[in-house]
């Protein structure tokens, strides 16, 4: 399906916008979770001066809102722009962009189902990244990796040249491709990417994959770790996504202001 049957799709299904009010709400309310976002993982650690956290625009599927290009902790709402699926800036006037917004637009295009993306450079998972050893859900609340964390290789599409950033549309796509139907996946050499639903589940996997990768470090040190089983797994992912509402409403009380 390419990035134009997508979208008549989501319309077909009635999936696009509804009336004008409640798009506009519904814009208004995407773009205030979407800087506290930035803001939380800011201060979660999760980013730095790098990295970002889109999600998809309300007002129509085959949109996403991301901030121009800067550091997440300093977002605001003048600063969040509308692209399309192909990572191009609809805006009259567009800020300079991230250089890897083609990570997110690949994303929307190849899962109907996401709602928000994270990509950080998450230190903690690069030894899984680079090593071959698979991340693994060491407590319940990174019960989601237990649909898998693949590694995208960017040397398979880009070759040995590249910068190792997603700055085309292409390797988008292909990291879009090795994601696939997981919540996470990490990328060698570079950092992850975690999605879901909603933005306040995208922050949350993004943020417990760091612990989760953190403690399976540790433990691999000290023996040979337990992880969740499939069965385990199953159910504390449908517990915790009942409510990661109470996570997001602590961390977006401790922001400062």
């Amino acid at each position: 399906m390419n990035r134009l049957q997508f979208s008549v799709g989501l319309a077909a299904a009635g999936l696009a916008c509804g009336t004008p009010a409640q798009g506009a709400d519904a814009y208004a309310q995407a773009v205030d979770d979407l800087v506290a976002a930035n803001r939380i993982l800011a201060q979660l650690n999760v980013v730095d001066g790098f990295g970002h956290v889109s999600v998809r625009d309300p007002r129509d599927p085959a949109h996403y809102l991301l901030a121009r290009s800067m550091a997440p902790a300093l977002v605001t709402a003048v600063d969040i722009q509308t692209y399309d699926l192909h990572s191009v800036p609809l805006d009259p006037h567009p800020q300079t962009s991230y250089l890897e917004r083609f990570i997110h637009g690949a994303i929307y295009a190849a899962r109907p189902d996401v709602i928000s993306v994270v990509h950080s450079h998450t230190e903690a998972v690069l030894p899984f990244a680079d090593t071959g050893v698979v991340l693994r859900p060491m407590f319940h609340m990174a019960s989601f990796l237990g649909a898998g964390a693949p590694v995208f290789e960017i040397r398979t599409v880009g070759g040995d040249g590249t910068d190792m950033l997603i700055s085309s549309e292409v390797l988008g796509d292909a990291l879009a491709r090795t994601l696939g139907g997981a919540d996470v996946a990490l990328m060698r050499g570079h950092g992850m990417v975690a999605v879901g639903p909603t933005i306040p589940t995208a922050v949350f996997r993004a943020y417990y994959t760091g612990e989760d990768a953190r403690l399976e470090a540790e433990a691999l040190r000290l023996g040979t770790p337990t992880y969740l089983n499939a069965a385990e797994a199953a159910h504390a992912t449908r517990t915790n996504d009942a409510l990661i509402g109470r996570a997001w409403a602590l961390w977006k009380r401790a922001l400062p202001g």
